[in-house]
C-alpha cells in the first residue's frame, strides 16, 4: 500500500491480510473521497458544499480541506498541475473578493470567514458564527497550495500570492478578546462567543497559524495559556493528553508531522503529540472491546467516536434500555457522549499513527455495506443499535458525505503512504515559525 516508510511504527500487514479489499485499497478509497471536492464545488467560483445534502451551503473548513487536497490530486495523476493550480487561483481570488465587514451578511471580518456561506452568493447564511477553527482549515489549505505551487508560471505565482494575501490579513490579536487565548468566534449580533480554545484538541492549529502570522502575530504567552489546561490522564493503563473526539487527535497532524519534535510540555511527559495520537486511537478500540454500555456491534475491529452525524435526537428503546440518541455531536470515548454511532472516516484518519488495529478496522468495514468503493468512499457514520426499517443494512447510516470528512481521508493515507503533505509543510515559512515561536524543537526541526 505504501511508497515509502514515513511512520515510526511498522506495518505488520501483508496484502493477503486485506482479504476481500481491492490489491491497492489505499489508493481506491483515496480516489472515491477525492472525488467529493471534484464534484460537490461550484464551478462558477469554487465553493465546496458542507455535504451533499441538496442545497447545504459551502463550509469554509471544507474548502480549507480541498486546497490542502489539490497536491494529492495532482501527484496521483487524479488532475493535471495547471489544471489543480487554476482552480485554486480561482478559490482564492474568489474568497478575497468577497466582503469582509462588521455587516451581518458579510462574507467575514477581520480576515476570518464565517463558518458556512452561500454557495452561490458566498454570503453568510443561518446567522452562523464567524469561526476562527474553520477559518484556520481555510488558511492551511491556502498555505498548502502556496508552498506546493512553486513554479515560476503565472498561474502558480498568483496562487502564492492570493494564497498568502488571505492568510495575511487574518487579525489574530483581535480574535484574541484581550486574554492570551483565542475565542471560537465572534457574531455581529452578541460579538465574541464566550468558548475558548484552551485544553487540547484541534485548536493546537489555531496557535501554530496565528504564531507564524508575519503581519498580526500572537503573542508566545498565548500558547502557554492554551496548554495550561492540558489533561493528562490514565486511561486503560495509557498515559496520554486527554481530548475524547478521535477527531481532535488528528486534524492538526494533518498537516504537520509531530513525529519526535517537542513542546515544552510533551518534553516534560517524555512523549510528542505523534504518539499521544497513537495512544488515543488504541484508547478508542479498547473501549469498544469493553462496550460499558453494550451497544451493538462494538468490538476489535468496530470503532471510531468522533464528531459526527447521528440517528437524530430521540429516545428509543432498544432491547428494553431506554437509549438516548443523537444528531451531530462531538462523541468520544471513554466518557462519552456515546449513541452507538460510529465514523468509518476517524478510523481511516488514525492510519498514519496505528496502522496495525486500522488496517484490520477498514477491512472489517468494508464487509459491512458501508460504501467503501463507491462515490465519495465509507459512509461518515453508522448506528447499529438503531433500527431503519427500508436500510439495505436494517439500522441507520448516515445519508450525506461532510466535507470536513473527505479531507482527513485523503490526507492521512496520503501522509501514511508517502508523508507528502507533512513535507510540503516543512517548506512552509509561517508554519515553521508557528512551531518554533511555539517551543517545539528536535527532530526534523533540528535541521531547518
Amino acid at each position: 500500500m505504501r511508497d515509502t516508510e514515513p511512520r515510526a511504527t511498522p506495518d505488520t500487514f501483508s496484502i493477503a491480510d486485506f482479504a476481500e479489499l481491492p490489491t491497492d485499497w489505499g489508493l481506491l478509497l483515496q480516489f472515491t473521497t477525492l472525488l467529493y471536492y471534484l464534484q460537490v464545488t461550484n464551478p462558477d467560483n469554487g465553493l465546496i458544499r458542507d455535504k451533499t445534502e441538496p442545497n447545504a451551503p459551502a463550509s469554509i473548513a471544507a474548502i480549507g480541506m480541498g486546497l490542502a487536497a489539490s497536491p494529492i490530486g495532482v501527484e496521483r495523476g487524479v488532475v493535471t498541475r495547471e489544471f489543480a493550480a487554476k482552480v485554486a487561483r480561482r478559490q482564492l481570488r474568489y474568497l478575497m473578493e468577497l466582503p469582509q465587514g462588521p455587516e451581518p451578511d458579510a462574507s467575514g471580518y477581520k480576515g476570518f470567514f464565517y463558518h458556512f456561506l452561500d454557495i452561490e452568493t458566498g454570503r453568510r447564511v443561518w446567522q452562523c458564527e464567524l469561526s476562527t477553527i474553520d477559518s484556520a482549515f481555510l488558511f492551511a489549505g491556502a498555505l498548502t497550495v502556496s508552498t506546493y505551487f512553486d513554479r515560476d508560471t503565472t498561474e502558480e505565482t498568483q496562487v502564492r500570492q492570493l494564497a498568502n494575501e488571505l492568510y495575511e490579513r487574518a487579525d489574530w490579536n483581535w480574535a484574541c478578546n484581550g486574554e492570551p487565548t483565542l475565542t471560537h468566534g465572534w457574531k455581529p449580533e452578541t460579538g465574541f462567543i464566550p468558548h475558548r480554545w484552551r485544553g487540547y484538541d484541534e485548536g493546537l492549529l489555531l496557535y501554530f497559524l496565528g504564531l507564524g502570522s508575519p503581519t498580526h502575530p500572537l503573542e508566545p504567552e498565548s500558547y502557554a495559556a492554551y496548554t495550561a489546561t492540558y489533561e493528562w490522564k490514565n486511561i486503560y493503563g495509557r498515559e496520554l493528553l486527554y481530548s475524547g473526539p478521535l477527531f481532535t487527535h488528528q486534524l492538526s497532524h494533518l498537516w504537520v508531522d509531530f513525529r519526535a519534535i517537542r513542546d515544552d510540555f510533551m518534553r516534560r511527559r517524555d512523549s510528542d503529540y505523534f504518539e499521544n495520537s497513537r495512544r488515543a486511537t488504541f484508547v478508542q478500540q479498547e473501549y469498544a472491546i469493553r462496550n460499558p454500555m453494550n451497544f451493538v456491534g462494538y468490538g476489535q475491529y468496530c470503532w471510531g467516536f468522533t464528531a459526527c452525524d447521528g440517528p437524530g435526537c430521540t429516545m428509543r428503546e432498544v432491547n428494553g434500555i431506554e437509549r438516548q440518541f443523537f444528531d451531530y455531536v462531538a462523541r468520544g470515548a471513554p466518557f462519552g457522549p456515546d449513541d452507538g454511532t460510529i465514523a468509518p472516516w476517524v478510523v481511516v484518519a488514525s492510519l498514519p499513527f496505528a496502522p496495525e488495529i486500522v488496517v484490520p478496522t477498514i477491512r472489517n468495514f468494508a464487509r459491512m455495506n458501508l460504501g467503501m468503493t463507491g462515490l465519495y468512499g465509507f459512509n461518515p457514520s453508522f448506528n447499529q443499535s438503531f433500527a431503519v426499517k427500508d436500510s439495505p443494512t436494517g439500522w441507520w447510516r448516515s445519508p450525506y458525505h461532510f466535507g470536513i470528512d473527505q479531507g482527513p481521508v485523503v490526507l492521512a493515507i496520503e501522509n501514511y503512504r508517502t508523508g507528502l503533505l507533512w513535507n510540503i509543510m516543512r517548506r512552509c515559512p509561517p508554519i515553521l515559525a508557528g512551531l518554533k515561536k511555539a517551543g517545539f524543537a528536535g527532530g526534523w526541526l533540528a535541521a531547518i
